[in-house]
C-alpha cells in the first residue's frame, strides 16, 4: 500500500481537528499599570489600578521647604529618590487619580532619611515614597 502526500496532509488535518487544535482567540494580558506618553520625550505617565496601588503599599508625601544652612531648600523623604542606570536622580510626582510621572531631581545632600534638593518639583507636590521602584519598572515595561 502506498501513502500519498495528499493522504498525509489529510490525516494531519484530521488529527489536529480531533485534538481540539483549532483556531482560537488569545486572551488579552491584563496589566495593573497603564503607561502613556507625556509631552516630554522619554518620560511616561504610569496610572495604577486601585488594587495595584494597594498591593505595592503605595505611599506619598509632599515636597517640603526647610531652611538648611541658612538657605531654603526643597526636602523629600530619601525613599522618594530613585536612581536610574546612568546614576541620574528622579522622583515620581502624583498627577492625581493614581497617575504618576517621573520628575528629575538634583540631590544636594542626604541627611538621615531626608534628601535635600538643589532642584526638584515645587513645594507641596506629592511624591511617591513607597512604591517608586514598581512605578519605574512599569514605566520601563518590566512589569508590575
Amino acid at each position: 500500500m502506498r501513502i500519498t502526500p495528499y493522504a498525509i496532509v489529510t490525516l494531519i488535518g484530521a488529527a489536529l481537528l480531533a485534538s481540539g487544535c483549532q483556531r482560537s482567540t488569545v486572551a488579552q494580558k491584563h496589566s495593573p499599570a497603564k503607561v502613556d506618553s507625556t509631552e516630554v520625550k522619554g518620560i511616561m505617565r504610569v496610572t495604577l489600578e486601585a488594587r495595584a496601588a494597594e498591593r505595592i503599599g503605595l505611599q506619598t508625601a509632599a515636597v517640603q521647604e526647610e531652611t538648611v544652612g541658612g538657605v531654603t531648600r526643597k526636602v523629600v523623604p530619601y525613599g522618594a529618590v530613585m536612581y536610574d542606570t546612568k546614576g541620574e536622580t528622579w522622583t515620581f510626582t502624583s498627577q492625581g487619580s493614581l497617575a504618576f510621572v517621573r520628575h528629575p531631581v538634583l540631590v544636594e545632600d542626604i541627611v538621615g532619611d531626608k534628601a535635600i534638593l538643589a532642584e526638584g518639583p515645587p513645594a507641596g507636590t506629592l511624591v511617591v515614597v513607597v512604591g517608586a521602584a514598581e512605578l519605574m519598572a512599569a514605566e520601563h515595561k518590566y512589569g508590575l
